[in-house]
């Protein structure tokens, strides 16, 4: 199942599920580790001697609330005659989930109405030697195993503590867990329990009839007991009220910052550009790793995860925030980088949140022989948005200290782990991480790296050593030109292989191809670009009602249409699509031509989840999300689309003279928004 608002602070991050229910409990780091795994943490309603715990039946509509990381989320069950509405925050400071429910009694008279919160945690990602238990000196229910502690609590009419509780065990000797204790409205009182364990907590408020009654809810993380007890304290003298406030002001003033006027966007458009970065934002770890995912049901397909820093991942989502205005996520992203980079100048196919090294299907020996088990691209997007930084920003200060460990070292690797007899680079394993060659999206990540590392070596004094990394990048053009363009399919190739007779190309069209526009490796118009461009468009498109752009043909991830590759040749992606939206603004010569790309971004507005939330591929047939979900790539990817029409259609419509407005923004015919993709 997807999961969908994810609320963080840097420290914990906790996602939900479709039926709001939490899913993933995330500390001390974004994405590490993960005390819920997946594991539902339900909530119940009694009435009348009726129960029913909030699920799908309730039909919760979910959204966050407008431009602010909090989940603002109604569910409402016509059997019980019970409206919920809740208002759930990370606290921006204090590590603590803080949740407002306005219960609604839809009866025709006043009726007391009891809400269950039962807590499934698995601490430190086992449910081994836990303890739950109920806390007499704060009033509330506590899980703690070694330095993990998790402290839950409630409030009604300004009273503090849990009224009812039930500790109990689960999943073990039958035991289904203590939620079902709730299902008669009256819990046991048992008030401890080792092992696996599970705990609910009850509460009571009576409502008139049509009227809304209140509670408040928090959950506070923390490495031993005082932690959580002091923000159990914080929270009481404040008040939840201030904390969920504070926090809805903080995000608003963060997504708001650069004051970007969207007005002339589609609703819809604009209000999934503010939500893509409150979801990029709750993928960064306080310590700067940009997480790719952390959506825990993908455990079941391959026994791992996506949550984990990627270097490309994190330096696209960092270009995303740089454009955007919001550079001091990226500058702390720029920091891990200079903490795991290798000596010899390479990153590492990706890394844990803490900076340890993560988990690989990267092997060092291929053929028999030792190989760099790297993905070159990752080494090469982080010199190059070190170069975008510096570029958007002039910030000397903050660059001097990753000069040597993000610009020279990785520059100087780059230039040496090339072809001496062509200048391409030698071979690695490609973005997609699934094949073994010289990608073209690599060739182009190279390229944009020594180019951005000349930059910076002119900026810096080092005329020679920029010198040295400009006449790189230039022959490495040169190269591609002559070993990657096919004048047989009249394109650039995905990929070429080495060997005794020469370079062997892979013709798989691929979408990636686009690298070479984003990382501003060829102009959008230059011929060999459109030709190749011109052919991903033909040949990805998925041909059904759901529309959207393939990643490459016959992609087998996922896949869902293994016949008929023709007309879906492969799932949608959203990184893909908007991949081609892009192409198609940046290539834009008048208001008029940007209606193509505008198309595509609304393509992915309507398919996002109501919430904003972007998977990371769809069902070709269904438009249901498939694998991860949300994927930080495709909210860096939507990000940096609508930044791109902004800035298109200030230019296009702009008088070159007084720089005025000459023209309203181009917008989607309301067909061609529904189908996206497919309209081709």
């Amino acid at each position: 199942m997807p999961r969908d608002l994810p609320l963080s602070n840097g420290m914990l991050l906790v996602t939900f599920d479709l039926e709001h229910r939490i899913r993933d409990v995330y500390f001390p780091h974004v994405g590490m580790e993960n005390h819920a795994i997946g594991h539902a943490f339900r909530v119940g309603v009694w009435v009348d001697g009726r129960f029913d715990w909030v699920g799908a039946a309730w039909s919760p509509q979910r959204r966050y609330a407008d431009t602010t990381m909090a989940a603002d989320v109604t569910a409402t069950s016509e059997t019980l005659g019970v409206a919920l509405r809740f208002t759930d925050v990370v606290d921006f400071y204090e590590n603590a989930l803080v949740r407002r429910i306005a219960v609604t009694n839809l009866g025709t008279a006043a009726r007391e109405i009891r809400l269950f919160f039962h807590h499934d945690f698995h601490l430190k990602e086992s449910e081994v030697g836990d303890t739950a238990l109920y806390q007499p000196e704060t009033g509330g229910l506590l899980h703690y195993k070694d330095d993990r502690y998790f402290l839950m609590n409630c409030a009604v009419d300004g009273r503090v503590g849990v009224p009812s509780y039930a500790c109990g065990q689960k999943e073990m000797a039958g035991a289904e867990g203590t939620w079902r204790d709730a299902e008669d409205g009256v819990l046991s009182g048992n008030p401890i329990a080792q092992g696996s364990v599970d705990s609910v907590a009850g509460v009571s408020l009576t409502v008139a009839a049509g009227a809304t009654g209140e509670l408040f809810y928090w959950m506070a993380a923390g490495r031993d007991f005082t932690e959580v007890k002091t923000i159990d304290a914080v929270i009481r003298d404040k008040s939840p009220a201030r904390l969920l406030a504070r926090t809805q002001s903080y995000w608003r003033l963060w997504v708001l910052r650069e004051g970007r006027d969207i007005s002339a966007l589609p609703p819809q458009v604009a209000e999934r550009y503010h939500q893509s970065l409150v979801v990029i934002r709750s993928q960064v770890d306080a310590a700067g790793a940009v997480l790719a995912a952390n959506d825990s049901d993908i455990v079941r397909f391959n026994r791992d995860t996506y949550s984990y820093a990627w270097p490309r991942d994190g330096a696209l989502a960092s270009a995303a925030l740089l454009r955007s205005g919001h550079p001091v996520a990226a500058e702390r992203f720029l920091e891990f980088c200079a903490r795991v980079i290798s000596p010899e100048g390479f990153v590492r196919h990706k890394y844990n949140p803490d900076g340890t090294l993560a988990s690989s299907w990267h092997s060092y020996v291929r053929d028999g022989k030792p190989v760099l088990p790297i993905q070159e691209d990752e080494t090469a997007l982080v010199t190059w948005v070190v170069g975008e930084y510096f570029d958007l920003y002039r910030r000397v200060e903050t660059v001097g200290p990753f000069y040597r460990a993000l610009v020279t070292r990785p520059g100087d690797f780059l230039l040496g782990y090339v072809d001496p007899a062509t200048g391409l680079p030698l071979p690695s394993w490609d973005l997609w991480e699934e094949r073994w060659g010289v990608h073209l999206f690599t060739v182009a990540a190279v390229i944009a790296a020594l180019r951005a590392a000349a930059r910076l070596g002119d900026a810096f004094g080092e005329t020679d050593r920029a010198a040295r990394y400009r006449a790189g990048a230039e022959r490495m053009v040169q190269a591609m030109r002559a070993v990657m363009w096919s004048e047989a399919d009249g394109r650039f190739v995905r990929m070429v292989t080495p060997g005794p007779g020469g370079y062997a190309p892979d013709r798989t069209v691929d979408a990636s191809a686009f690298g070479l526009v984003e990382l501003g490796v060829l102009p959008p118009d230059d011929p060999q670009l459109e030709a190749t461009m011109r052919r991903v468009e033909e040949r990805l498109l998925v041909r059904t009602a759901v529309g959207g752009m393939a990643r490459y043909e016959n992609d087998p991830y996922q896949q869902v249409e293994k016949e008929d590759t023709r007309r879906v040749p492969g799932n949608p992606w959203f990184v893909s699509t908007l991949w081609l939206a892009r192409y198609h603004l940046m290539r834009a010569q008048a208001p008029a031509e940007l209606a193509r790309g505008l198309e595509l971004i609304a393509w992915a507005a309507s398919h996002a989840l109501p919430s904003g939330v972007m998977a990371e591929q769809l069902h070709p047939y269904t438009g249901e999300p498939l694998s991860v979900s949300p994927l930080t790539w495709s909210h860096a990817a939507y990000v940096m689309a609508v930044e791109e029409h902004l800035e298109r259609t200030r230019r296009l419509s702009s008088c070159a003279g007084c720089g005025r407005p000459l023209a309203e923004p181009a917008r989607p015919a309301p067909a061609a928004v529904a189908a996206g993709g497919a309209a081709g």
